[in-house]
């Protein structure tokens, strides 16, 4: 069964622990099974391949690892500061995300 990750895909997350630690960025991936996430520009690793359909050329290429979920947290645009996630059901029985710092709704 896979994990509930606290961040989706889209999320501007700032990285809180690892060698990246200070980082912001795009949450581009989510993979649930595994808790993890990968954030643009963030754990970049190199990848050598041999050439094929997809690299021609093939060589060093550049490309971001997964990162574990639990080493970001959600950036609050309204409080501009990191925030942690609370749930609520609204009128119309639709859960949301709420900000904890701000009060703001952040599945907008």
């Amino acid at each position: 069964m896979a994990n509930k990750v606290h961040v989706k895909k889209g999320d501007y997350v700032l990285v809180i622990s690892g060698k990246d630690r200070g980082k912001k960025g795009k949450v581009t991936r989510v993979i649930p099974d595994d808790n993890r996430v990968v954030v643009e520009g963030v754990a970049i690793i190199k990848r050598h391949t041999k050439p094929g359909p997809k690299s021609p050329q093939g060589g060093i290429i550049e490309r971001e690892a997964p990162i574990h979920a639990s080493n970001v947290m959600v950036w609050d645009e309204k409080a501009n500061a990191p925030t942690r996630i609370a749930h609520k059901v609204l009128e119309n029985g639709k859960k949301v995300r709420i900000s904890v710092k701000s009060g703001a709704n952040l599945d907008d």
